[in-house]
């Protein structure tokens, strides 16, 4: 007894901490709750919520107790007594105490905006820390002061309570020895809140159709150490769903897709012919806007509110894509679809990933082999989400940024104003003599949503809103669509306008299908205007876009070109929200998350009707989940087909 008595004395400072962290962490999830009180009460089962959620607040308590734990029972007693050890048990303490209560108090505003807790998003924009710190003085600045500050009140409580005793903390080798074992099961146990062979992850509580009550399991500090975690699985090797040989994955698409098999050029890679080079008609010239966050929820025409009319009026003029699917919710991966062509996963998009900083597959390739010149316009920053880096090292010729405007009307957060933006694209355009590919990306309908002064009449009273950016994201898309309709490029061009995603994330299921709607509009001459209603992908503008400009050759893109699909085909999308992964086909749509069993899913009326799983649309749903890990893990994403070894 006495043994332990004085045991105790020395951790009974990391056991308070412990106590202390899941009081907060079960606090914090309670708050949330009582927040999100009516969807946690459609998805039922709130006691499954906090039981599971204390047990992935234990998970992360013990980890963080592992060290200091350790080092009290097998350091040697002199080393105990030192002051420096003292006070970098009492820094660690602090730190992730500190750690723990930021990411709590920061999760609210986060959540709020991508229907997530804290994750790879969040240390992605780490990278980013000038506007990151122009966007956070903009629009969230309560909520920073709040949250770097209240932390280090509770960290000043902290020192005042821990007081490492550890000159009493002397024992023999020998019950060292044996009051290790128990600390090291009972620790190991609480790390992965399981006897099982894989320890618990955030899939393992998730229950809800809701995939923002899954996320309430979990803690934010666990979910961003996890999102790192990851990474290291960024090549596909272990996305959770069921493993398909990669022969068979790469076999299966091509059976699967809408290119007849005669064209593929191995049985081992997507690669494949397209076009007819002797078709006749000169190469047009392609111009891709990508308007930053148009969702359809703010377009009149697809239903949303009416704050588009410019799009709106245009998209009477061209072909209109009624029923187009982002792939995910970030710019990154809205370009690698739209440029690139490259189907969604779980890991970063492939703009980011080392594999593909060179010999990746972008339409700049293809382009550049028939003569084009190619061009990426933007208004801020390209170093952001490595745009510039990722599209110089893959066929693009010229990159514009912020650094390139020696004159500009207007600059904010992130960069020049639009109208700033297609004055510049527009001059270069007139200027160029050759076929040429511009990608525009727009940016002024980004938070804080700022924009000049008398540009539009407002929609909402204070100016810097969401509404009032839309408004001026269209105002400057009809300016330049008018003056670009009176240039000497107009008739020998494709035009796209196309939103890389919607604004945010926002619905009540798994993958929230609504937030991925957005609009897509092409305007070409002799393009008879039209709708276009069935489902269609990001990915099948690039394919689409080729055909029209009359360009024949070779790529790996997986995209089916609209405008030849079969009359029966209903059309696919395919999207990723998180780790899960959604495939689309007419209004029936399959859902792998991982761990778990696939889930299929009627989609009307914007919302998602659980309905029988039909095993041939899982398998089709499967593919698409896995071909994105194969293509870039296995390299099979080139321009050149000859790299690529038969099997």
């Amino acid at each position: 007894m006495i043994n332990l008595v004085s045991l105790m004395r020395p951790i009974a400072p990391l056991a308070w901490l412990a106590i202390s962290i899941l009081a907060f962490l079960s606090l914090s999830r309670t708050g949330l709750v009582i927040w999100q009180w009516d969807r946690v009460m459609n998805s039922g089962d709130l006691a499954h919520l906090f039981f599971s959620g204390l047990r992935m607040d234990i998970v992360l308590v013990a980890q963080i107790m592992l060290l200091p734990i350790f080092a009290l029972i097998l350091l040697p007693t002199p080393l105990l007594r030192a002051r420096l050890f003292t006070g970098l048990i009492g820094l660690w303490c602090v730190v992730w105490s500190y750690i723990v209560v930021f990411m709590e108090l920061v999760t609210p505003a986060y959540m709020e905006f991508f229907e997530t807790r804290p994750g790879r998003i969040f240390f992605e924009y780490l990278d980013h820390p000038q506007e990151v710190s122009s966007l956070v003085y903009g629009a969230y600045l309560t909520t920073a002061v709040i949250s770097l500050c209240l932390p280090v009140i509770t960290t000043l409580l902290i020192l005042k309570k821990l007081r490492f005793d550890g000159g009493r903390f002397e024992f023999s080798v020998s019950f060292r020895l044996v009051v290790l074992i128990p600390v090291f099961l009972m620790l190991s146990l609480g790390a992965r809140s399981t006897l099982g062979h894989r320890p618990v992850n955030p899939s393992t509580f998730a229950k809800s159709k809701d995939q923002l009550v899954n996320e309430l399991f979990l803690n934010s500090t666990y979910s961003l150490l996890y999102a790192v975690y990851s990474l290291r699985h960024e090549d596909g090797g272990d996305s959770g769903l069921p493993e398909m040989e990669q022969r068979e994955v790469v076999r299966s698409y091509q059976r699967i897709s809408t290119v007849p098999m005669d064209n593929y050029l191995n049985p081992q890679s997507t690669h494949h012919q397209f076009g007819d080079s002797s078709k006749p008609g000169s190469l047009k010239n392609i111009v891709i806007i990508v308007e930053e966050s148009l969702g359809a929820r703010f377009v009149g025409s697809l239903g949303g509110v009416p704050l588009t009319p410019n799009l709106d009026a245009w998209s009477n003029k061209g072909l209109w894509l009624t029923n187009l699917y982002a792939t995910g919710i970030r710019s990154a991966r809205g370009l690698e679809a739209i440029v690139s062509g490259f189907p969604p996963s779980s890991s970063r998009s492939v703009l980011k990933l080392g594999k593909s900083q060179g010999n990746f597959y972008t339409m700049a390739h293809t382009l550049s082999e028939a003569g084009y010149r190619n061009y990426f316009v933007y208004g801020g920053e390209g170093h952001f989400d490595n745009m510039k880096g990722f599209f110089l090292s893959n066929g693009f010729d010229t990159a514009i940024d912020i650094n390139d405007y020696d004159e500009f009307e207007f600059k904010g957060t992130w960069g020049v104003s639009d109208e700033d933006l297609f004055n510049r694209a527009h001059s270069i355009m007139l200027e160029e003599q050759s076929p040429f590919f511009t990608l525009i990306f727009t940016s002024s309908f980004h938070s804080p949503y700022e924009f000049p002064d008398g540009k539009i009449a407002l929609d909402d009273e204070e100016k810097n809103t969401k509404h009032n950016g839309v408004k001026y994201a269209d105002y400057a898309l009809g300016q330049y669509l008018e003056k670009a309709s009176q240039s000497k490029y107009w008739k020998d061009s494709i035009f796209l306008i196309v939103a890389d995603h919607d604004e945010r994330p926002r619905g009540r299921s798994l993958v929230p299908i609504e937030s991925y709607h957005i609009p897509g509009l092409i305007i070409a001459d002799g393009l008879t205007p039209r709708h276009f209603d069935k489902v269609a992908s990001h990915i099948d503008l690039l394919p689409t876009l080729l055909f029209l400009a009359n360009v024949s050759g070779t790529a790996p893109f997986v995209g089916h070109n609209l405008l030849s699909i079969p009359p029966d085909h209903h059309g696919r999308a395919i999207m990723q929200f998180g780790k899960n992964h959604a495939y689309m086909e007419g209004e029936n749509v399959v859902i792998h998350q991982p761990d778990r069993a696939a889930e299929q899913y009627l989609y009307t009326n914007k919302t998602l009707i659980p309905t029988t799983l039909q095993q041939d649309l899982a398998r089709k749903a499967l593919i698409w989940a896995s071909l994105p890990g194969v293509l870039y893990r296995e390299k099979l994403y080139t321009p050149d087909s000859s790299t690529v070894q038969p099997p």
